[in-house]
């Protein structure tokens, strides 16, 4: 089918949104000359999408009420078996709702969104399945991903299994609720400013940010290719381990993935801690709103990898406030170029595109004022460096990430790792439906401060439950090198053997 050519008044209107004056001879002469390249369209319009197969064969499915979604952590519930052998038979999973489940529907946290069904499975899916899991359905995130609170998810906030009324941590908060809650074993989540790590810190789960790339972010929808990550939440360290294991490595489909990598991850965990180095970051001590208790129960945690025969000292890291601020202007202009102006996928990179995700996301426009308050301040913000200064606070502060990175890498010169709390409060209360704007925002970014660095510099960073204040978890995070997961497990196995998180 043809696609719909422009008239003369219509790209003299276009022209003019490129600050161009073309009189009505001018135009009829542009339009004859379109033709050949509009041709194309026609051609590349009558030819069907190359897009992956679909491998195994799925339930219809539900969205689950009442009872059986207490939490609010389920999006949509339907089961898909894997592969009848490998190393994940037997476990269960939940994706995050951002993440191409092919023939189910997904909403990312968003009205706007909700009638979304993808053709294609995620390579993450695939992967899985193909190791023998069964998936389960899709559980809840935040509002297109942009909030560190659980209270931006449509239609209900999600709840924090430890305490209802509490938040759950996000973006990816139905993930880590439904494993914290048993419902399964592991769940996809996808970390930008901290959202793998923030709701299992809130949540008392198992939740690692793999290095960037390392995971393959194809079939995901992106908020800013330089920060996407996707990674594993999970009750214990080894079927966290496993999950990664299952996970990494390049698909050739996305341009995150510049180098080659994968691992064994599992050999590690037995190795413990004795004689590895680890160093106490002193920046992530100094959140103006770290809570006491919290750091006190972090600290104890890391006496507790000294005592089984780590090597511990304190090591300033100056690049961990410049990277977490450097997350403003790269964050908030980079999702507002790819996510909203771009429609979801943005320009300029070689993989696999969800053509359907692109137009449907392109309606955004027509119930924006229906978008989350914690989206529409970074898309505010954004907009602002956009067009008032061309980009040039973008394009500085992905020279600067250079710098903060390599600070990190200077600590690493002399430790294995290094050890900060994932966040400086416990989950706070959920806000109410009509509080105000500025409590809000408020509550989706209050927490960020330690998580949001890491994303900058790409550094792999897991979240450790290392205790309980007032019944609430508390959550530690452990940091290695880039690639360095194995070291990051080896610690993390060592402290889960050495007694219950919970009593510490």
């Amino acid at each position: 089918m043809p696609i719909e050519r422009p008239n003369i008044s219509q790209l003299q209107q276009l022209a003019g949104e490129l600050h161009l004056q073309i009189s009505e001879s001018e135009a009829a002469e542009y339009l004859a000359l379109m033709q050949p390249n509009l041709d194309a369209y026609d051609l590349i319009d009558g030819l069907s999408d190359e897009v992956p197969t679909v491998k195994y064969p799925r339930e219809k499915g539900y969205r689950p009420e009442g009872e059986e979604n207490s939490l609010n952590a389920w999006y949509y519930k339907s089961e898909v078996q894997g592969a009848q052998q490998g190393v994940l038979v037997g476990k269960t999973v939940v994706l995050k709702d951002n993440i191409s489940l092919a023939e189910v529907p997904m909403m990312n946290g968003a009205s706007s969104l909700e009638g979304h069904v993808p053709a294609f499975d995620a390579t993450v899916v695939t992967r899985l399945l193909d190791a023998g899991a069964t998936i389960l359905g899709k559980a809840t995130c935040e509002h297109f991903c942009l909030s560190g609170g659980s209270h931006t998810s449509e239609p209900a906030p999600v709840h924090n299994p430890w305490r209802k009324g509490h938040s759950a941590g996000g973006s990816s908060s139905g993930s880590a609720a439904l494993v914290a809650a048993g419902e399964v074993d592991m769940a996809i989540g996808c970390d930008q400013g901290g959202s793998i790590r923030i709701p299992s810190a809130f949540c008392g789960t198992y939740g690692m940010k793999p290095t960037h790339g390392l995971v393959p972010y194809t079939g995901i929808m992106p908020i800013e290719a330089t920060i996407d990550h996707a990674g594993p939440i999970t009750a214990n360290v080894k079927d966290n381990a496993l999950m990664l294991e299952v996970m990494a490595g390049p698909d050739g489909l996305d341009p995150r993935q510049y180098i080659s990598r994968g691992g064994s991850y599992i050999a590690e965990l037995d190795k413990g801690v004795r004689g590895l180095k680890i160093g106490v970051v002193t920046e992530g001590f100094q959140l103006p709103n770290l809570q006491p208790q919290l750091a006190e129960k972090v600290r104890n945690a890391i006496a507790r990898l000294e005592s089984l025969g780590a090597l511990v000292g304190e090591v300033s890291v100056p690049g961990h406030q410049l990277a977490a601020a450097l997350w403003s202007p790269i964050g908030c202009e980079g999702l507002t170029m790819q996510m909203m102006h771009g429609n979801g996928m943005g320009f300029n990179w070689e993989g696999l595109y969800d053509v359907p995700l692109l137009d449907k996301h392109a309606g955004w426009r027509d119930s924006a004022d229906t978008l989350s308050p914690s989206l529409k301040i970074c898309m505010l913000i954004g907009q602002f460096g956009l067009k008032h200064y061309n980009g040039r606070y973008y394009a500085k502060a992905q020279n600067l990430a250079r710098r903060a990175r390599a600070d990190y890498d200077r600590a690493f010169d002399d430790f294995d790792l290094l050890v900060m709390p994932t966040v400086p409060v416990t989950a706070p209360p959920l806000p109410q439906p009509n509080c105000s704007l500025t409590e809000y925002i408020s509550k989706a970014f209050e927490m960020i401060g330690n998580t949001a660095a890491l994303d900058v510099t790409g550094h792999p960073a897991m979240s450790v439950p290392c205790g309980l204040v007032d019944g609430l978890p508390v959550g530690m995070m452990l940091i290695g090198r880039h690639y360095a997961e194995s070291t990051i497990y080896q610690a993390a196995a060592a402290f889960e053997a050495s007694g219950n998180w919970q009593e510490m």
